[in-house]
């Protein structure tokens, strides 16, 4: 949820669509559950994941320690 959060306070989210999505999570008892969401819901959901860059600790290289 604190990412949900901190997508309405970028204002990537509005206060309707923050409300609809974490109650979806909230409701579902499976990750299953939650990708039923319901599409524009979904659409919204994806595209502030990519304004917010929320995959790039999976897309950068990993770090390599000396030792």
């Amino acid at each position: 949820m604190q990412t949900l959060d901190e997508m309405l306070s970028r204002r990537l989210l509005t206060q309707g669509q923050h409300a609809e999505i974490s109650a979806w999570v909230a409701q579902a008892k499976t990750p299953e559950a939650i990708l039923q969401m319901p599409e524009a819901l979904w659409r919204t959901l994806a595209l502030a994941s990519v304004l917010m860059n929320v995959d790039a600790d999976i897309t950068q290289a990993p770090l390599l320690s000396m030792g």
